[in-house]
Parts: structure tokens; C-alpha cells; sequence
């Protein structure tokens, strides 16, 4: 089935037809770590993992880059404000953005480039656009003439973002020797205190859009396939490195993919606000894999509304899955049912510009399916579809077999032994409430129940016997 993505550049599903057969370049916008990542920065990288593992799935060989933006004007500016320097400042929330991509599951990226080690590369990218008429030099900066591309031959500014340039406001606080308001700094002159480093027109660093156009085109050619990142990089960032890629002659990206936000209350989660929810706080109520699945439930061009009901109901449905998968287990002597193939409903699902609600939709009919064959005892069919949902699960990253390898996904010794712990003791109370029962001495049984439950361990009775979840 062809594959369809929704191009922001085109404001249409078209169907996709990489640079290469067999091979896929995506480019994602990453992270700036000037502080803890949280559930907002997370659901990119989730959504965009899910594009790569579907491509994976397919067999498709796939170049994903995702770049660190390490020098920025918040990153000095709260370096300072702390008395630490901008170097470790920068390194140590990286370290917390990496954690916290593996903590849910995220594929590492093919190569994680920094900004400030392709300083080379800007450089020569600033030449190309001068030497082009496009860009020049004023007072140690390094400008990008948008009046000058705008009137070229071939010129599409403001098409990605659809703002016209007259309405555009790049935002940037340092104008010294600019040409025109809505000219936009590819390199910034240095100030004193500040990092730098040296080009022919002065030391300074660099300027936001230009470290991606430099970045991605070296891995990835001057065309690749896809250029991703949040819906809030759609104008200035994306639109000024289409605009400088375009300029210099280079085909840049073919298609263009932008995820939704995650909100409170209506509001975009953001640090200025002040209604972020960091990952070790939501990992305190929720699983990892349980707090992925939440942030990869919905279409990832829809926004998610943040509540605690919404973090729990899909944590509840995540359970579902991971039920039906442990019940087959057990009935293949403990051995997990091997990871089968698609059902062709999930297969149009994903190829429809990743719908994943559909492709849920589609993995709990087949769980219900398959819960049916556990209760009529029809194990060949209960392991088949078992197979299936594993599968399918594999495909968003949710695969309960792969996460109980993961240690829940904590990456450590001690989350799994706590989990080991937890499963003794629960069964040690269970099997006493089931003796309790078969003497018919309710109230013990009912005692046992009542502490598991105030424990947090909700009990289920099955014509298996009984089945615990925590709650």
C-alpha cells in the first residue's frame, strides 16, 4: 500500500516517494537543552519515532538525524544566571533529554549533531548565499536579505509558514546593521563575555536557522525526504531554513511534517507559562511505557489535552494490551507468543499518514478477539492474534514482550527487582485469598482484597483465577 504523509509545505496528503528506493532521510528538529525536558518536548520525539519504526517495519533503511541546538540565548542567559558555564550547562540537560528519550523507548537517532561543531559548514553556507546576492555582512553579524529573495525568480517565502512578509516578526532582539526588518541573522557578533567563534566577517556564533540548513544537508544530501519538528517551529525557524536552503540552490526538503502540542487547559505547555509537567513527575503515577503510550495516542498533527484522567485512561488501555499478552504467555508455558505480522485494517491505518488512533482502534479489536479465544479455550487462535497485537504494539513502540526486557523501562537492575518483589508478594496474598474463598471464609478474603486495593493493586476474577493490575 502506498504510503501517505501530509505535507505542511503543501497543505496536502501526498503520496511518498523517497529520493532514494529503499532509503529514508528524515530530519528532526531536537532539543535546546537549557533545562529538564517535559511531556511537551517528549511527545516529538515520540511521534516521530513512531514515522521511523513504521518506515523500519517496512524494511525500509532509514538516515534519521536529530540535531542539539548548544548554543542559544536562553542557554547563556540561565548558565549565568546559575554561575555555571554555558558548556555544562548545555551537556548536563542534554544528558537529562537522552535519558529521557530512552526512558520511553525512543530509538536513538542515526547521529545527533551539535550546532556548535559545524561552525565550518556555516561558514561556507554564508558564502554561497553572498556570493548569490542573498546574505551580507554588518557589523560582525551575518544577515539573510529576505526583500532580496523575495524578489527572486523562483522565490516561495512565507509558503511553508502561509504568513505574508509583511505580517512577519523574526523576533530577534540583536538588529545592529540590518537592512530591513524582517531580514534574520545567520551568524551573531560577538559580545563580550560570550562564546564565539571566528569567520572572515568577525567572531560571534551562530544563528538559529542556519545551524539545521548546515546540518542536514551535510548527512543528508542537498535533498532528502523529510524535515520534521514541532508545530511551533512551522514560523520563524522552518520557514527562514527553507528560505536560506532554497536560496543557496538547494532542493532541501521534500516533504514537511509538524506534530501538534500538548496543552493544559487550552494552553501550549511551555516553560513561560509555567504549566510543564516534567518526565520523573509523570513517571510517578504512570509507567514509562504507559506514559509513551499516552503521548503517542493521538494523530500527531492533533493536540493533545493534558489531564490526570487522560495520563490514567491510557495507561488502563495500555493494560489491556499488556493483559492479553501475558495470558497467552502463560499459556505458552511462559514463553512469549513470537511477534507475527499486520492486520491489513493497521496497515491502512499507518500508511494513511500515520493514524495512529485507527491503528489502536485496530490492535483492541484484535485484543478483544483474542480475549474471546482465551475464554472459549481456543489457544491456537488466542497465540495468532496474540502474535498480531505484538506486532502492531512493535510498531508504536508499545510491544509488552520488548518493555518487560526493558526493566520498565528505567534502564536500571532495581526497577525490575522491585517488580519481581511486588509479583511474589501480590501472588503470596492472592493464593491466601483464594484459600480463604475455597474454605468459604469470606471474611479473610475479603481482608486481603481490601489491603490490596488500599496497596493500589486492583484485583480482577477470572474463570483463570485471579488477576492483579496496579490502579
Amino acid at each position: 500500500m502506498t504510503q501517505r504523509i501530509f505535507d505542511t509545505a503543501t497543505r496536502t496528503l501526498r503520496d511518498f516517494e523517497p529520493v532514494r528506493q529503499g532509503h529514508v532521510s528524515m530530519y528532526v528538529c531536537g532539543a535546546t537543552p537549557q533545562s529538564s525536558p517535559h511531556i511537551g518536548h517528549l511527545r516529538s520525539g515520540v511521534a516521530f519515532d513512531i514515522v521511523r519504526r513504521w518506515f523500519l517495519a517496512n524494511g525500509q533503511d532509514v538516515a534519521f538525524v536529530r540535531n542539539v541546538t548548544d548554543i542559544d540565548d536562553k542557554i547563556l542567559t540561565k548558565a549565568a544566571d546559575n554561575g555555571r558555564p554555558w558548556w555544562e550547562w548545555v551537556s548536563t540537560y542534554e544528558r537529562e533529554f537522552a535519558r529521557a528519550y530512552n526512558t520511553l523507548g525512543v530509538l536513538p537517532p542515526s547521529v545527533e549533531p551539535r550546532a556548535t561543531g559545524f561552525v565550518t559548514q556555516m561558514v561556507q553556507y554564508m558564502q554561497r548565499l553572498m556570493d548569490k546576492g542573498f546574505a551580507y555582512a554588518a557589523d560582525g553579524s551575518v544577515y539573510f536579505d529576505v526583500g532580496a529573495w523575495v524578489a527572486a525568480e523562483g522565490s516561495d517565502y512565507g509558503s511553508l509558514s502561509g504568513n505574508r512578509v509583511e505580517e512577519m516578526e523574526q523576533g530577534e532582539t540583536d538588529n545592529r546593521g540590518k537592512r530591513g526588518a524582517h531580514d534574520f541573522a545567520l551568524w551573531k557578533a560577538a559580545k563580550p563575555g560570550e562564546p564565539s567563534w571566528p569567520t572572515p566577517w568577525g567572531d560571534g556564533r551562530p544563528g538559529w536557522h542556519l545551524e539545521c540548513s548546515a546540518m542536514s544537508t551535510w548527512y543528508l544530501g542537498d535533498t532528502f525526504d523529510i524535515h520534521g519538528g514541532g508545530l511551533d517551529l512551522q514560523f520563524p525557524h522552518h520557514e527562514n531554513e527553507q528560505a536560506q536552503s532554497h536560496a543557496v540552490g538547494d532542493g532541501f526538503a521534500r516533504y514537511w511534517m509538524h506534530n501538534h502540542w500538548v496543552t493544559m487547559a487550552g494552553e501550549k505547555m511551555s516553560k513561560s507559562l509555567g504549566n510543564v509537567l516534567s518526565i520523573d513527575n509523570m513517571l510517578e503515577s504512570v509507567r514509562p511505557v504507559e506514559l509513551r503510550y499516552y503521548l503517542g495516542s493521538a494523530h500527531y498533527r492533533s493536540v493533545l489535552e493534558y489531564s490526570p484522567e487522560a495520563l490514567q485512561e491510557a495507561a488502563a488501555g495500555y493494560r489491556r494490551i499488556e493483559d492479553v499478552i501475558n495470558r497467552t504467555q502463560e499459556l505458552n508455558d511462559g514463553a512469549p507468543v513470537d511477534s507475527t505480522t499486520w492486520t491489513d485494517d493497521f496497515v491502512e491505518a499507518m500508511s494513511e499518514d500515520f493514524a495512529v488512533p485507527r491503528a489502536l482502534a485496530e490492535i483492541f479489536n484484535t485484543v478483544r478477539a483474542a480475549n474471546k479465544a482465551l475464554a472459549e479455550k481456543d489457544n491456537e487462535t488466542a497465540f495468532a492474534l496474540a502474535g498480531q497485537i505484538r506486532a502492531m504494539a512493535g510498531v508504536l513502540g508499545i510491544d509488552p514482550v520488548e518493555w518487560g526486557t526493558r526493566s520498565g523501562g528505567t534502564g536500571d537492575d532495581k526497577s525490575e527487582r522491585t517488580d519481581k518483589a511486588l509479583e511474589v508478594l501480590v501472588q503470596a496474598e492472592l493464593k491466601r485469598r483464594a484459600s480463604a474463598r475455597a474454605e468459604k471464609d469470606w471474611a479473610t478474603a475479603d481482608a486481603v482484597r481490601d489491603r490490596l486495593t488500599a496497596a493500589g493493586i486492583e484485583v480482577t476474577d477470572t474463570p483463570d483465577g485471579a488477576r492483579w493490575t496496579l490502579s
